[in-house]
């Protein structure tokens, strides 16, 4: 009696099997497909991912960053592959696609300000307008460059502390970067007495900048009379030199120009205000 049953349901699912067998072979097809899509669509995300990092940190891109935007990539083409491997086999990839776009909606709302900060950096290791080691100038402070993260930026300021600029903040505002360029311009103010000879201060201060080994002396060396202030006469001098020497040949050049108004007796005068004194005349009373 068992193997009478068991002859039946044999039966029956061969019987199945005939009549479904289109629906089978379709099935067959499609899992298949989904499978080698899958795959296929791993395989290459992970060449994609490796192509990214490598061009990345080619061009000097902080490895940190390099290696996340890298692995974003490779899941951004995982995610696809699954929705296709998805509605190869019959999955309503419709709901699945809305699903996923609720989700990061609500997670970009919440994240709102880190993936600015995100979006900032990537800018800024993109466009590089600082470097590591660089002075720069970010508006409400100004400092050595330490690192350039994927959210935030390190300066050491000159007094040793150390700032932590959110990346979003940075592109948003005005950057100053001192050390870029190789060469830079001082520029001063010096003040002299009105009874000063101007072709002899001119011809004096010029001496003190040609005579200075780190003046650059194919750029524009200026030496001129500015202004005529109320208790002096203010020259102005600008020269350029290797941004690395800039502090330290204004430095020296502030000394050298003093000790060479004094070695020509040439004055620099204090403030002084002049005042006169009148005196009505008493008319006489009768």
């Amino acid at each position: 009696m068992d193997e009478l049953n068991v002859v039946n349901d044999i039966n029956h699912a061969g019987n199945w099997l005939m009549r479904n067998q289109e629906l089978l072979v379709e099935y067959t097809v499609n899992l298949t497909s989904a499978i080698i899509i899958l795959t296929v669509g791993m395989f290459i995300a992970k060449i994609i991912s490796n192509g990214v990092n490598q061009v990345l940190i080619t061009r000097n891109i902080d490895a940190t960053i390099a290696g996340f935007l890298s692995a974003l990539m490779r899941y951004i083409i995982i995610t696809f592959t699954l929705i296709a491997a998805l509605g190869r086999i019959g999955v309503q990839t419709t709901s699945v696609i809305a699903i996923l776009g609720a989700a990061g909606m609500t997670i970009g709302l919440a994240l709102q300000g880190s993936l600015s900060n995100f979006a900032a950096g990537v800018l800024l290791v993109t466009l590089r307008p600082l470097k590591t080691s660089e002075y720069v100038d970010l508006g409400n402070v100004a400092g050595t460059v330490l690192n350039i993260h994927i959210f935030y930026t390190t300066l050491r300021t000159l007094d040793g502390k150390i700032v932590v600029v959110p990346n979003n903040k940075i592109i948003s505002g005005n950057v100053i970067n001192y050390s870029r360029e190789p060469a830079r311009r001082n520029e001063f103010i010096i003040s002299v007495a009105y009874d000063s000879d101007i072709d002899f201060v001119i011809k004096v201060l010029r001496n003190v900048i040609e005579n200075e080994d780190r003046v650059i002396k194919d750029r524009d060396i200026i030496v001129g009379l500015s202004e005529l202030a109320p208790s002096s006469l203010n020259f102005i001098v600008r020269c350029w030199s290797n941004t690395d020497d800039l502090h330290s040949v204004y430095w020296d050049l502030m000394v050298k120009f003093k000790k060479a108004l004094d070695d020509n007796n040439i004055n620099i005068p204090y403030p002084q205000i002049d005042v006169h004194f009148y005196q009505k005349s008493k008319k006489n009373k009768l």
